[in-house]
């Protein structure tokens, strides 16, 4: 190594004569990325999908500041709180860069007395992680949110949330999907009964939280090593957090003669037998698993949790599968407005996040493997000419197809040679080619040529947009 660096300063040495002049330091801020249009093209395929769901079940759209004043965001998030990017102190107030969708959308029903929503908000958010951006992880990423605020029959809104994320993973086709449901009641009566005390539930909640990341063990000692927690009450909810199901689990509880007493774990139990009744009708409930293990860190859950996980296949041919974990999370949270509600008024509220990021990264590295090629531009034709000397008859043209809504391109050059201007569609995926020449313009028609199949017909200039509307219908 000591070799290869002396090698390297040499060689600076040797290029010098920078000493004057600042350096800049060409990089993106750690946590962040630029999108290239290729993996533009990917995501606003996926934004596309998502969106046309949320709007398929009737959603409206909103959006708030990407910041907030800093009390707003303070307290919301239980132990992920330090990972709230401050702002300077701006004329008075003291902000932060926001770090969810979901405190601001109960910020903004409680600030316009909004007791009756359904929304998506899609937008970025900031969190300052130390990310392993390789897992998808970043500290600004989009997340796309579909919540349904309103005092409404118990589970009906929720089966829903589970029905939009079960339709968004197969819409996607990422592969085998299993929607994990758990409800923080159960949760809060199994810490009852396991003897933990009231002031742990939120921490002992935030290390149950880690089961799918790190074995028993480990969570058990962080519990009782870090946490203080008794080692009696330790095991006991060991003997619940392993355990999953369906709608068979949920019965066992209520016959669990220590759970069942328990007045939280009784109604959450409850609530989860509808629920399966629900998503039985809408026909998905095989993909969802009843998980004692699943607690979602953020505090302000009060009901149902869930979270979608994708399955790795095993037999896949790929040396590093990739490690993507939850793919959408979300719950019900009926205390949250009522936080920021003077009056202290409750607006019950049910929602899904949908992790955009890590999606993202799957598909992208998809396209790689498969060397897919993807058009960054959406262009139907590109209006070109053989002869010199018709650059105005181009741009007339060109200008035509605009004024009809056709999405088309010209080469920015006096007389550019044909052959250029065909590589220029095969390169960019252009379909379409509309030659001028000095015989069509005689003639009143133009030259249509199919890039793909090399096919050329002339069509009269009246009836060329709609020529062009319909080879690109299906395009």
């Amino acid at each position: 190594i000591a070799k290869e660096v002396a090698k390297l300063l040499e060689m600076k040495a040797q290029l010098g004569g920078d000493e004057g002049k600042h350096k800049f330091v060409l990089k993106t801020p750690k946590g962040t990325r630029d999108y290239s249009p290729k993996q533009m093209a990917i995501r606003e395929r996926v934004f596309n999908a998502i969106i046309t769901c949320f709007k398929r079940h009737g959603a409206e759209v909103i959006d708030t500041p990407v910041f907030e004043l800093k009390e707003t965001l303070t307290g919301k998030y239980g132990e992920d709180s330090k990972l709230i990017y401050d702002l300077k102190d701006q004329g008075g107030e003291l902000l932060s860069l926001r770090y969810d969708l979901t405190v601001p959308f109960a910020r903004y029903l409680a600030m316009n007395k909004i007791t009756n929503i359904k929304r998506y908000h899609i937008a970025k958010v900031y969190r300052r992680d130390n990310p392993a951006m390789t897992r998808g992880r970043y500290r600004e990423f989009y997340q796309c949110d579909f919540d349904i605020a309103g005092q409404f029959d118990p589970m009906i809104p929720d089966a829903e949330c589970l029905k939009i994320v079960h339709e968004i993973l197969s819409d996607l086709q990422l592969g085998d999907f299993l929607i994990k449901v758990n409800d923080r009641r159960i949760l809060d009566g199994m810490f009852a009964v396991c003897g933990v005390p009231d002031s742990k539930f939120r921490t002992i909640c935030s290390s149950v939280d880690k089961l799918d990341k790190i074995p028993w063990e480990e969570v058990r000692s962080e519990m009782v090593g870090e946490k203080g927690l008794s080692p009696e009450a330790a095991d006991r909810i060991g003997e619940y957090v392993q355990l999953h199901g369906g709608l068979d689990l949920v019965e066992q509880l209520l016959q669990d003669h220590k759970l069942s007493q328990n007045k939280l774990a009784k109604e959450g139990l409850g609530d989860l037998k509808l629920l399966f009744e629900y998503l039985t009708l809408f026909g998905i409930a095989e993909r969802i698993s009843f998980d004692l293990s699943l607690a979602r860190g953020l505090d302000y859950y009060t009901g149902v949790i869930f979270e979608a996980i994708l399955l790795q296949p095993e037999n896949d041919h790929v040396e590093e599968p990739v490690g993507v974990g939850s793919v959408a999370g979300g719950g019900r949270y009926d205390g949250l407005v009522g936080m920021f509600d003077p009056k202290g008024r409750k607006v019950p509220c049910v929602g899904v996040s949908i992790g955009i990021e890590r999606i993202f990264s799957i598909l992208e590295q998809r396209v790689e493997a498969s060397q897919e090629k993807i058009r960054t531009t959406e262009t139907q034709v590109l209006v070109a000419s053989a002869q010199k000397k018709l650059l105005e008859e181009r741009l007339k043209l060109v200008s035509e197809l605009w004024d009809a809504g056709i999405k088309a391109e010209v080469l920015y050059k006096k007389n550019p040679k044909l052959l250029n201007q065909l590589q220029y569609c095969e390169d960019t995926g252009i379909p379409l080619v509309a030659i001028v020449g000095e015989q069509e313009l005689k003639d009143g028609v133009v030259k249509l040529r199919d890039v793909a199949t090399r096919e050329e017909v002339n069509i009269s200039r009246e009836s060329l947009v709609e020529e062009i509307r319909m080879r690109t219908s299906e395009h």
